[in-house]
């Protein structure tokens, strides 16, 4: 599955400028600590080029994703607990994906379609319940 919807609209989302840290505490609260440089973001992107997803995946962090990263699912749910004026306005499809997550809160978003800008660092937590129910084994 490719790691971009075709039937996505608009502009694609800006690329960090300055490096940060992107804490992310995991579904046992565990926290990872990754330091973010914009000239070094994963070669190869799951979800938007930079976004939590991306960034987490490539730091080794386990963050469900059944849909591949195309905005199809919310299995990457996420609650950004700072730094949220650095993530950016979520697009419409992303709003209509989280319509559809377990435990919605005004600090939602999908963790493939957020790209923190670098201007603060960011903590985002993803849910214990934030599992899928069955999961393929890695490859």
């Amino acid at each position: 599955m490719s790691d971009r919807n075709p039937y996505l609209q608009g502009a694609e989302t800006p690329l960090p400028t300055r490096p940060y840290t992107l804490r992310v505490i995991d579904a046992h609260g565990h926290e990872h600590v990754l330091a973010v440089d914009p000239a070094k973001l994963p070669a190869r992107s799951i979800g938007r080029p930079g976004s939590i997803l991306d960034l987490a995946l490539a730091g080794g962090i386990d963050l469900d994703h059944a849909c591949g990263g195309v905005c199809a699912c919310a299995t990457c749910h996420v609650l950004v607990r700072e730094g949220w004026e650095a993530c950016g306005e979520a697009s419409d499809e992303e709003e209509d994906q989280l319509d559809e997550a377990y435990g919605l809160t005004a600090r939602s978003r999908l963790a493939c379609q957020c790209v923190p800008d670098g201007s603060r660092d960011v903590l985002v937590e993803i849910p214990a319940w934030n599992r899928n129910l069955a999961r393929e084994a890695p490859h």
